[in-house]
């Protein structure tokens, strides 16, 4: 049983900031390479969903991970409210066909998450739907995994409410981030406490894939931990770039 309060926001102690980031970004470029064999093999598909309380860093990761990717082998999509349409058919559809094909990495901003947090916070939706939604979420994490040989990477980024606050205040002081201010993420803060105990449950209940809880207060550990994480994930599939078959080649191909 995953309780976010015994679990630090912040980075270990022993760790030297400087040295952390400089094995970042060997860890960026050694993702683009095995992306690359990834795509070319087309037998496996990432799919990463990155959750957590506004300004968490959920846009960052998403700019900084994937950096010596190649742009046609991965995609992000950011979840916000349902339109019209959304709203007419069930809750996974606008979700499921942004799914990764074989080769490719898909970034889920926000996910299909959101329509058992933000909905059963504000108590748009009752415990029963709630129930059937996770049953869902479970079923379709699944089907991707065993159906498609999906790796689904979820992680929880982490933050604490003081660090939130901090950032929330910059994107008032600092010019360069006045874009980013929404006066609605100041109104979900205050919905804090409730925000946890539904994200708790979630991990708790959501484990088809399991979740990972990233330390989110520092940056250069966030991106460390998540970069890792996609790193060892795409070690483990024994990646390799598929060899030709020589002997199919039409007569005169590759004689000079």
């Amino acid at each position: 049983m995953i309780k976010l309060k015994e679990i630090s926001t912040r980075a270990p102690e022993h760790l030297d900031k400087d040295e952390v980031k400089n094995a970042t970004t060997d860890l960026y470029k050694r993702i683009g390479e095995l992306h690359e064999m990834m795509m070319a093999g087309k037998k496996h598909s990432i799919l990463v969903v990155f959750q957590g309380m506004d300004s968490s860093g959920k846009d960052g990761l998403t700019k900084r991970i994937f950096r010596y990717c190649s742009a046609v082998g991965v995609s992000a999509k950011g979840f916000k409210k349902p339109t019209d349409e959304e709203f007419a058919h069930d809750f996974l559809w606008r979700i499921h066909k942004h799914a990764p094909g074989k080769g490719a990495i898909q970034v889920f901003n926000r996910s299909h998450y959101e329509d058992i947090l933000i909905q059963r916070v504000h108590g748009w939706i009752d415990e029963e739907r709630v129930t059937t939604r996770i049953n869902a979420i479970n079923a379709f994490e699944d089907l991707l995994q065993k159906d498609n040989g999906t790796t689904v990477l979820k992680f929880y980024l982490h933050l604490s409410p003081e660090r939130q606050l901090e950032k929330l205040q910059e994107r008032i002081d600092l010019p360069r981030k006045n874009y980013k201010h929404n006066d609605g993420d100041w109104k979900e803060r205050k919905l804090w406490d409730k925000y946890m105990e539904c994200y708790e449950d979630a991990i708790n209940r959501c484990n088809t894939a399991p979740w990972y809880i990233v330390p989110a207060d520092q940056r250069w550990y966030r991106n460390f931990y998540v970069a890792q994480t996609v790193l060892k994930t795409l070690e483990g599939m024994d990646l390799s770039f598929p060899l030709l078959d020589k002997s199919t080649l039409g007569e005169g191909v590759g004689i000079s």
